[in-house]
């Protein structure tokens, strides 16, 4: 080998080495940076799971919150409803229960010249022909009685509420009073209505007898006592009532 040859081999064995060395140098210095670096993302990716996960239960949370919010309110509501239906009733009580006591002191100026009962079948407000036939019979007298007005009293048996029984008795009535403007040209004005529901029997409602006897319109010709009837209605006849429906 001459020493040109030598020379050279020398140049490239010790290019070689250094070439090693920094790589081994680079690899030394970049490995901890690139650790680091993968550290960093797996808390990256970690933080970002966690804070999906609290936001997640914050969202449960709030959604919860409303519900219950929303249950509170409507319960809020639904009593503040039926604490209006029961100030309802109560003044419809109240107002019923003054109409008929002003009713009642009205009547004491009259004097009964001839009555009647119209039977009902249950839950019904029609009238029967028995009933119609009971209404023509009363009517005959209005022509010979003077003052007078006519009073309507509707009842019902103790089945259903209260309040329902009062719409009942109403009905009822209001179906007697149709018919004796209709059938007898009877005017409005000469018509007192009282819907009285289950409130005033006529027998025990714990038969079958007895309920069928309260399903009931009493119907009454009255005449003021200071004018009076004319001689032909002087006796205070009562007409026989319709048998009750069963």
């Amino acid at each position: 080998m001459n020493r040109t040859s030598l020379t050279i081999f020398l140049a490239l064995s010790t290019a070689f080495s250094i070439g090693c060395a920094s790589k081994n140098y680079v690899r030394q210095q970049t490995t901890p940076l690139i650790n680091k670096t993968n550290e960093l993302d797996d808390l990256t990716a970690k933080n970002t799971k966690d804070i999906k996960d609290v936001d997640a239960r914050a969202q449960a949370g709030i959604a919860a919150v409303n519900t219950k919010t929303d249950e509170v309110e409507q319960k809020t509501q639904a009593a503040a409803q039926q604490a209006a239906q029961a100030q309802t009733l109560a003044d419809n009580a109240v107002n019923r229960v003054d109409s008929l006591q002003n009713t009642v002191a009205n009547l004491d100026n009259y004097r009964v010249v001839t009555e009647t009962a119209v039977h009902f079948a249950f839950n019904r407000d029609n009238l029967t022909k028995k009933g119609k036939d009971a209404l023509d019979q009363l009517s005959a007298d209005v022509s010979n009685t003077k003052g007078y007005i006519i009073a309507v009293e509707g009842s019902t048996d103790s089945v259903g509420s209260s309040e329902y029984n009062y719409d009942l008795s109403q009905r009822r009535a209001d179906a007697v009073i149709q018919y004796l403007a209709s059938a007898h040209s009877i005017p409005a004005h000469k018509i007192y209505l009282i819907g009285l529901g289950k409130d005033k029997p006529v027998e025990p409602n714990n038969t079958r007898e007895g309920r069928a006897a309260n399903r009931r319109v009493d119907v009454r010709l009255m005449s003021n006592s200071t004018t009076g009837a004319t001689p032909a209605a002087q006796p205070t006849a009562t007409t026989q009532p319709a048998p009750p429906s069963m």
